[in-house]
């Protein structure tokens, strides 16, 4: 039996790849030669990412892969799991100024990914410029692996022991939804609003980015089709590592905290509408409540535990499959690249929406922040009414870009060599 803590690698299915990743825009082309470079120099510091699928017994399990992992000159995905990746879960792209890293979300989260991509910038802009940046906050090869980033994240802590949190929020049903079609198409907004302007607003308004930005995807439904009557259900992202006090492991401890925006409940005042979603979200995101997922966690893993891999593949893949909020927004702190800073024009946190029809993910830099909305439909009209509401209350952005949503895909677990070929 694999620990609870551990990757559930068949989170991730053909059908539903469940892939993030994070794009950077550096100020100069990329120099393909001196990213593989990196990209095989970062193997020794960070092992856990530089891994393929073993079947061992009824689970899937990370193991070393000791081919290089693939660093591709196109923004064309390829599937990770398979031949085109060198059977590795993760893989790198570029194309003119920007680069990107992807990789199976059911290895990690947007916290446990950001140290490896800068540690990349920096090993590349080292090259690159041949500044001597300082290394301090830096995971860099010859470094010593702390325990804390690769060992039981929730070590010390007495999950069987704990009880039912005292608040916990149920599920909204009938949720509104923007994506009223059967089949997806995914595309992906990328833009730049003002860090200060933003916070500025939070501190006025009794807000949080997510909270701000929560209020402000609900106005936009509103605005969107105000002849609805469905509660507006918005996810938040927390982190249940960072809740219970380990802020380095890398693996994934992602979930989400849920704020609804029923009908009957006006969003004018602006100040009350944040008040109520911040609240919403410090009710939800309590210590006790992440003790209490990882022990529902460790149930599910016992429970599945002598379940046939087929049967956990279906099991993962029809979750993975039923949408369960109308929107959701993400906060990954990025906040600075130190001494990068300087050579970084853009960075934003990529995700499929697989549970939400619009995902929001944000970051901080070189104070900006940047926003990637991807969404299951093509049409841009929701997009164009968000940087409406925004605008309305004096919030300067700049859309940057829009394009098809490409991240890798995945490859069927049944079939890959990686499996069929280990035991």
């Amino acid at each position: 039996m694999i620990e609870f803590y551990e990757p559930m690698l068949y989170m991730s299915t053909p059908e539903h790849p469940n892939t993030m990743g994070v794009l950077v825009i550096l100020k100069e082309p990329v120099d393909g030669g001196i990213l593989c470079d990196v990209v095989e120099k970062l193997r020794v510091r960070f092992p856990y990412f530089y891994v393929k699928a073993a079947a061992k017994g009824n689970d899937l399990c990370p193991v070393p892969n000791p081919m290089p992992m693939i660093v591709r000159n196109t923004w064309n995905p390829i599937n990770l799991n398979s031949e085109a990746s060198n059977l590795h879960l993760a893989s790198w792209k570029y194309d003119g100024k920007r680069l990107a890293f992807e990789i199976s979300h059911s290895l990690t989260d947007g916290a446990g990914v950001l140290p490896y991509i800068k540690s990349a910038i920096y090993l590349y802009l080292s090259q690159k410029t041949g500044v001597n940046f300082d290394p301090s906050g830096f995971r860099l090869p010859g470094d010593e692996i702390p325990e804390s980033e690769t060992g039981n994240p929730f070590a010390g802590l007495d999950i069987d022991g704990t009880d039912e949190p005292l608040y916990s929020k149920e599920t909204t049903k009938d949720f509104y939804r923007l994506n009223t079609g059967a089949d997806k198409d995914l595309r992906i907004t990328y833009i730049k609003l003002s860090e200060g302007q933003l916070m500025q607003y939070c501190r006025s308004f009794d807000g949080s980015p997510n909270a701000f930005l929560s209020v402000m995807f609900a106005r936009a439904v509103r605005s969107y089709d105000p002849e609805s009557e469905k509660t507006i259900s918005i996810a938040v992202a927390i982190d249940h590592k960072a809740m219970l006090g380990n802020h380095n492991n890398y693996r994934m401890g992602a979930s989400v905290v849920e704020l609804d925006f029923p009908k009957n409940r006006p969003l004018d005042d602006l100040m009350k509408s944040c008040t109520i979603a911040r609240g919403q979200i410090m009710l939800q995101a309590q210590p006790e409540n992440s003790l209490w997922a990882m022990k529902q966690k460790k149930a599910l893993y016992a429970k599945l535990d002598q379940a046939p891999l087929e049967m956990k593949l279906g099991i993962m893949s029809k979750a993975a499959g039923s949408p369960r909020w109308s929107i959701s927004i993400s906060y990954a702190n990025s906040r600075s690249f130190g001494p990068l800073d300087p050579y970084i024009d853009e960075l934003y946190l990529l995700s499929e929406p697989d549970v939400t029809d619009v995902l929001c993910e944000v970051s901080c830099i070189n104070h900006n922040f940047f926003l990637a909305i991807g969404q299951s439909f093509p049409s841009d009209s929701f997009v164009k009414v968000v940087l409406n509401e925004l605008a309305s209350v004096g919030i300067d952005c700049e859309v940057m870009g829009t394009e098809p949503l490409q991240l890798c895909g995945f490859n069927e677990f049944g079939q890959a060599s990686s499996v069929m070929n280990l035991v």
